[in-house]
């Protein structure tokens, strides 16, 4: 039997190396805008049943418990935690966070439309809200698309954007931003520069202005900060390497088991 405890050791060897992917994952991405920190599911894998509960024993009586052995565990999943992020206040009318539930829609080059917790935004050389990428412009949906002569940006709660101009005192309304929202964000696809794909998991996306039911409202002249904290994030780490240990602890136990049993026939 100690051949399957190698077996059994290894898979919790090999589900804990996820999590510990996971875990160097969520640190990486600290400092990273709106980004959101995810969690390894496990789950226990078949069992081999020696005798069920319930057989009936030698003196007509149920039996209360049987003899089952685990067979090791897996990942059963990664889950992403949607926990609001701190706020940092910034010195860029255009940085908006999101305060409560939703995401900003951005054109993807591919013709997708992609969802985002980052609200870093600028202008580009058109003029136009684009997510602030070095990688690609994405403009954002609706589009918004600022004069030449704009001297001033108020976005509000709802959403609504205003600007001013050169000569004018007064604000004049340039567009809304809109949010989309989903009945299973933890069905999303994580795509990379803080995008998230809609999949048949996560529904389809209900549009709405901020500040409508199940819809968070937006902060000007703030950034929504990763949801990881790393002080949690370092005891996670420690307990999955103690974990780890402990099932190459097992491999050994098994290996010494398996060495006594063939040195039996030199007695």
């Amino acid at each position: 039997m100690s051949v399957q405890t190698l077996y059994t050791a290894a898979t919790g060897m090999e589900s804990l190396e996820t999590k510990l992917d996971v875990i160097a994952n969520n640190l990486a991405n600290v400092n990273t805008i709106g980004f959101k920190r995810d969690r390894a599911n496990f789950e226990d894998l078949f069992y081999r049943h020696e005798q069920l509960p319930g057989k009936t024993d030698s003196a007509g009586q149920l039996t209360p418990t049987g003899i089952a052995i685990g067979l090791g565990s897996r990942v059963s999943s990664t889950q992403t935690d949607f926990d609001q992020g701190a706020f940092q206040a910034s010195q860029n009318e255009l940085d908006i966070a999101i305060e409560g539930d939703g995401f900003f829609q951005v054109d993807d080059p591919s013709g997708e439309t992609m969802y985002t917790r980052a609200g870093n935004f600028s202008i580009n050389a058109n003029g136009a809200l684009v997510m602030g990428s070095a990688q690609t412009g994405r403009l954002i949906q609706p589009n918004i698309t600022f004069p030449p002569d704009t001297t001033g940006v108020s976005i509000s709660a709802e959403g609504i954007v205003e600007i001013q101009q050169a000569g004018s005192s007064t604000l004049t309304q340039l567009g809304q931003i809109q949010l989309a929202h989903f009945v299973n964000p933890q069905g999303l696809e994580k795509v990379g520069e803080n995008l998230y794909r809609e999949t048949a998991a996560s529904g389809s996306a209900v549009i709405g202005n901020p500040g409508t039911v199940g819809i968070g409202v937006l902060r000007q002249g703030a950034i929504e900060s990763s949801n990881v904290e790393p002080v949690q994030e370092l005891i996670d780490l420690i307990t999955t390497q103690r974990a780890f240990e402990l099932n190459s602890q097992a491999v050994q136990a098994g290996d010494q088991i398996l060495q006594l049993i063939s040195n039996l026939r030199r007695f």
